[in-house]
């Protein structure tokens, strides 16, 4: 070691003074970012389901040309100012502390970002990216929700630390580097210097040799969710995400796939000019009476937590009993995470596409046709713990359901306080409910419950109604999927929850006619030995939840459904047992209607600058970017899931691939033309 450094002091002493700083500055921020990459493995890596050895080191390569990129970009005002005698470092104490300012501020912002990022991973699994923005829509509750589940306070000192420690070897290598003598080069030396020094900037920047820079679709380069977590960079990731803009349709290819749409939702008035989706259902299997329906999120209630999945540790006795008692869809799928997108496809019939934010956020498209509107003379309610006023749900609902009647905070007694920054907890929320319900007997009512209570900080209140925690291992928790003690219960209360509000129902004279729905309004990463193979290698635990329609009253014959299911389908199913008729303009389907039984598939989409879009069937997942790259095909029960066959298979995938592309042309288009 000794030896190289006096073979390359010589070299190193004949750079400009200006150079010397840069490579020390260069040197310092990249062995910065590597450590974080390493610590973001050190700390996410399941054991369980190991990136391959290669694979994860591409990940680190890929990974450390970002952190190149981001070191260089962080240097590029001092590589292109410094040389100016009065903006350069050298000049005077003055220039250098303000060189040492700009390097502190900058740092300490991208010190925020990697905070930001492991919160942001650990909550919900994904790398930090523009969708994150959306937080920002409920400032408040955002701010609150930090406050009371992270260490807000250690953590902003643990920042100013290593930022205070950064500034004092920067300070130091500044003096260093200002001490020693500038060298005399001549001419010839400094023609070529800087055209050099600037071609390999640009190369750095540029991070490939190939026509096509370095992007970030190069960290995506395996199916293996966690090595392109890995590779990405959380600042150039974040800003790369940023260029999104608000999605828009093309109405050439929405006509285009028209005549899949036609055949695949059974549109009988088809009329590709006008490109009509509407359809006049006339149901075969409704109930007579009119029977009240009540149509419950389940917050984060993903499928693999769930007793009835397998789970052996039994957190949901009281959803099991109900999905033993009623219809359960065990293969029922939400096209994407974030709950403020599953109220808008649940409520439209029409994934959420929306790439930067969601598709209740955008002002453009706040009118919308909903099937509940078929509902006439029924009284309708929704019921929130905390404010309708996130994610702008508000709009959505108010605006397209007339007479909504909507219960949020300060809408409810004062034995249900608010707990934490979601407002009062599911129980109460179920128990506020079923105050409001079990009055309104002179009218059919159709009610909308939305728990938000299984989120961090995990609070469950002192009364519970004989709630009991239950103690198990970390070990034990994490084998079964979940992550601590605190998730383990806020899961099992939230279950308990269920059940009381069965069981205060059970009591009155509206249960015998209600039609119950409860669903999961998205999954969540995570590992156990129960889930299935493909389940956990295809990401498909992310949109994987329980759907159970319970009605002892109304439904004779309890049964498993093992179709696959999608929540676009939600609102034509309800509609199907309650109404004679009903006007469904969504990409939904009667799950009960036997015609499209042959036909049976959920669509989904991980949102990104370029989406990847998915088609889930019985045997087969095919997935794609929407600009038709890395197109794939899996068959989920091989040995090898994430093993692509579309080669072996290229009919299948070909047919799947027209309709996945036909399903999201079509979503485009109709968020825009939906109207009521």
């Amino acid at each position: 070691m000794n030896s190289v450094g006096l073979y390359l002091q010589p070299f190193f002493h004949k750079l400009p003074r200006l150079f010397r700083l840069l490579l020390g500055i260069l040197a310092i921020n990249i062995t910065l970012f590597v450590l974080f990459r390493f610590i973001f493995w050190l700390i996410f890596h399941n054991p369980d389901d190991a990136v391959p050895g290669l694979n994860l080191l591409k990940a680190f390569y890929i990974g450390f040309k970002f952190d190149l990129r981001l070191a260089l970009l962080l240097a590029l005002p001092l590589f292109l100012l410094g040389w100016l005698k009065w903006l350069g470092p050298f000049h005077s104490r003055l220039h250098r502390h303000f060189w040492v300012a700009y390097f502190t501020l900058v740092q300490l912002f991208t010190f925020l970002f990697y905070t930001t990022d492991f919160g942001y991973y650990a909550y919900l699994s994904m790398r930090l990216d523009a969708t994150s923005l959306r937080f920002l829509e409920n400032p408040l509750i955002s701010a609150q929700m930090v406050w009371q589940t992270y260490p807000v306070i250690w953590g902003m000192l643990a920042l100013l630390l290593i930022t205070a420690i950064y500034t004092y070897g920067l300070a130091r290598l500044f003096k260093w580097v200002s001490a020693q003598q500038a060298p005399v080069l001549r001419k010839r030396h400094r023609a070529w210097i800087a055209p050099l020094s600037f071609f390999v900037v640009l190369f750095g920047l540029y991070g490939k040799f190939s026509f096509y820079p370095l992007r970030w679709s190069d960290a995506f380069f395996s199916t293996h969710q966690f090595a392109s977590a890995v590779a990405l960079n959380p600042v150039i990731y974040f800003f790369d995400t940023l260029k999104n803009k608000d999605s828009h349709y093309d109405i050439n290819k929405a006509r285009e796939h028209y005549p899949d749409m036609v055949a695949y939702l059974g549109i009988q008035q088809a009329d590709a000019e006008t490109l009509n989706y509407r359809r006049e259902i006339k149901s075969d299997h409704h109930h007579g009476q009119r029977p009240n329906v009540v149509m419950v999120f389940l917050e984060s209630f993903a499928a693999f937590k769930v007793g009835a999945f397998g789970n052996p540790l039994n957190p949901t006795p009281n959803f099991d009993k109900l999905a033993d008692d009623g219809l359960f869809f065990n293969r029922f799928f939400t096209p994407h995470t974030g709950t403020a997108r599953s109220v808008f496809t649940a409520m439209t019939g029409i994934p959420d596409i929306e790439l930067s934010k969601t598709s209740s956020r955008n002002p453009l498209i706040v009118k919308q046709h909903t099937i509940i509107n078929a509902f006439k003379g029924y009284e309708k309610f929704y019921f929130l713990g905390g404010s309708a006023n996130w994610g702008n749900i508000r709009g959505i609902l108010a605006g397209n359901i007339p007479g909504l009647q909507i219960y949020e905070e300060g809408s409810y007694s004062a034995d249900s306080p608010r707990i934490d920054v979601w407002g009062i907890s599911d129980l109460h929320l179920f128990r506020e409910a079923h105050r409001v319900l079990k009055a309104k007997q002179d009218k059919p009512f159709f009610a909308i419950i939305q728990t938000s209570g299984n989120h961090r900080p995990y609070t469950i209140p002192e009364d519970n109604m004989g709630f009991k925690r239950d103690t198990q291992s970390n070990e034990t928790l994490k084998r079964f999927g979940f992550h601590s003690d605190g998730e383990y219960n806020s899961f099992r209360f939230m279950d308990h929850s269920v059940g009381k509000f069965i069981e205060m129902a059970r009591r009155e004279p509206y249960f015998n006619n209600t039609i119950f729905a409860f669903f999961g309004d998205h999954g969540l990463a995570g590992a156990g030995e129960h889930i299935p193979k493909y389940e956990t290698q295809l990401n498909l635990h992310h949109g994987h939840v329980p759907f159970v329609i319970y009605s002892p009253g109304l439904i004779k014959k309890p049964a498993t459904q093992n179709k696959i299911a999608s929540e676009v389908d939600v609102l034509p199913t309800l509609a199907g047992l309650a109404l004679p008729e009903y006007a469904n303009t969504s990409l939904g389907r009667d799950l009960l209607d036997t015609q499209f039984d042959k036909q049976r598939y959920a669509f989904t989409i991980e949102h990104s600058r370029t989406p990847r879009i998915g088609l889930l069937g019985d045997q087969f997942y095919y997935q794609m970017y929407a600009d038709g790259r890395d197109k794939r095909l899996y068959r989920l029960d091989a040995a090898k899931p994430r093993e692509n066959i579309l080669q072996q298979q290229a009919k299948i995938a070909k047919t799947m691939q027209q309709l996945c592309i036909g399903l999201y042309e079509t979503a485009k288009y109709m968020r825009f033309n939906n109207a009521p």
